[in-house]
Parts: structure tokens; sequence; C-alpha cells
């Protein structure tokens, strides 16, 4: 996928500062591209697409109704299909979470009622009879479905997306940076955690004077946890107070090809941002190099912010 290590790239002179780090990151991104296409290529992927697949895309409302009844829910779906897609059953005792489903039948052409209903109505139609009419949405019933959470059994394909290596003070240097890049973290024992598989939030300042909150779940792996928090700083950065729904996904492209530089300017195999950003951005990975501005920017601040925290290492590219 990508190469392991990177040649010993200095970012210490102060008139050349911002070419070489604007070239290597130029060049960081071809390369996480190149890596995108070839995640969504394997074997992998592509077993982890067809379950994704089986999942229903749910309307706004019945998003909204899934996420005020269980706001950390990932992986929705019904009784039945947990047992036949799935091979997964639902924990005894466990609460259904209701959602709206289409009642659908033939309907009136004018009227858009079922038969049974139409005929109680005012509506005159009758240009073909009830047989010949086509089917359409009557109505909304509510049904149980449940998250994954709630399953058990066999387990669904994941993409590993972790990174790796030596992280050495990275998360301290990134902690320290907090106030520079305007926001406020915090490191919570996963014992304490509440925001189910997520390892890493950002939510928005609350009011006039205060700042972004990022919340990152402690893990053992320290350089996943850095390179968690950079996703979440750029959010932080990018993203808070946009509330478009459509763009949710290429704001997540964005955060996590920033994760993926700043992690490899610190020495961090990144490498695995690849799955992630194939998840999100699919085939259309020109959206990394559209954004290359952004990204590179936010990347740039990020990494200038933890290095005035206190200095990188000797080499900040060796991994």
């Amino acid at each position: 996928m990508m190469a392991s290590s990177d040649p010993t790239v200095s970012f210490d002179e102060t008139d050349s500062r911002r070419d070489e780090m604007h070239s290597a990151i130029d060049q960081w991104i071809d390369d996480l591209v190149t890596a995108t296409e070839d995640a969504r290529a394997s074997e992998a992927f592509q077993a982890w697409l067809d379950v994704q697949s089986r999942f229903h895309d749910y309307s706004a409302r019945n998003t909204m109704l899934i996420t005020q009844q269980q706001p950390d829910a990932r992986r929705v779906a019904g009784y039945r299909a947990w047992q036949e897609e799935f091979d997964r059953q639902v924990q005894e005792g466990a609460s259904a979470i209701w959602i709206w489903a289409p009642i659908i039948t033939t309907r009136c052409p004018e009227c858009e009622n079922a038969p049974s209903y139409h005929a109680d109505s005012d509506c005159e139609y009758d240009a073909t009879p009830p047989e010949e009419w086509d089917e359409g949405v009557v109505g909304f019933r509510p049904v149980p479905v449940f998250d994954i959470s709630q399953t058990e059994g066999e387990p669904l394909p994941e993409l590993d997306h972790e990174a790796t290596g030596e992280a050495g003070d990275l998360v301290e240097r990134l902690i320290d940076a907090a106030s520079q890049l305007g926001a406020s973290v915090e490191i919570v024992a996963d014992g304490a955690w509440e925001h189910g598989d997520a390892n890493g939030i950002c939510r928005p300042a609350r009011g006039p004077g205060e700042t972004p909150v990022i919340e990152v779940r402690d893990r053992s792996n320290r350089a996943d946890l850095a390179r968690t928090l950079v996703h979440e700083y750029a959010h932080a950065q990018l993203h808070v107070g946009v509330d478009d729904e459509t763009e949710r996904a290429k704001r997540e492209v964005e955060a996590e090809a920033v994760a993926y530089v700043v992690a490899r300017a610190c020495g961090v195999d990144a490498s695995g941002s690849a799955f992630y950003l194939a998840s999100w951005a699919g085939d259309d990975t020109t959206v990394i190099r559209e954004r290359l501005e952004r990204i590179s920017s936010t990347a740039e601040t990020i990494h200038t912010a933890i290095d005035e925290a206190y200095p990188c290492r000797d080499s900040p590219h060796d991994t």
C-alpha cells in the first residue's frame, strides 16, 4: 500500500519551511489517493461493502428518531434481518428502536388512497378499476429495529484503520497544543466512554467565548490515539458550525486526510487511513485532491501548533 517510512525531511529552516511542507504534503496526498484506491479494490473492503449494502439507508426523519432513542446507534436492522441477513440474534430484553415504515399497496391515481379508504372517500375517480392501479405509499406504520450493539452472533467484517508505530510524546504534545488550536481536549477512560464505537468526538462551542470540546477514548495504542486527536482537531478547525448533512462524507475525508498527513509528519504509520477514506469517499477519491488546499493548510496549522508546544523529535518523519 504505502511505504512504511519516509526519507527525513527537515521543516526547521524558517525561509523554506512552508515550501518544503507544501511539497511533502502534496506528495503524501498523492500517496494517500493511490492507497485509498488500492484499499477499495481489496478483498477485505469488498467483503465489508457487501455487508454494508444489506443495511437500509434511512430517511432523515427515521435517522433523527434513531438518534433520539439511541444516540450511539451505528448499524440498525429489523429483528428478522439480523437473524437472516447477518446471522446475529437480538439480545433478550433489548429495547426496540421505533421508526416509521412505509405501507405500500395499490392506490387510487387521484386521491392516492388504498382501495378500502378510497371506497369510503369522496373521490370519484373511476377511469380504471382498483386491480389496475399502481402501487405506492399510502401511509406509515411504526416498526421496531435494533442496533448492532443489541445483538450477538457472527461478527461483521471490520476495516482496520488504526495507526501504528512509536508515538513517543506525540499525544502529550497534541494535548498541549489545544489552546493554540482553539479547542479543549479531554481523554476519557475506556470504562467511562459513552459514545459507542467512536474513538473521538468534537462538540461545538456552547456559546460566545467557549471553545469546541474534543473527547477521545483512552487506549493503549498511543499512535492511534494521536491520530484520533488530529482527526478531531481537523473537525474543530474546519467543520464546527457546518450542519449540511450532504457534506458529511467530505468532512470525514478532510479530517482523516489531515490526520494521515500530520501523523506521517510526526513519524506515525497511518496507512490504515486509506480504508477509512475508502469507506467515506467510495469510488470518488478525487474529493481528496479537490480539498487539497483545505487539507494542506489545516495539517500545517496543527503540525505547527504541536511543534510550538515543544519541538518534535530530530527526525519527525522516521517511522
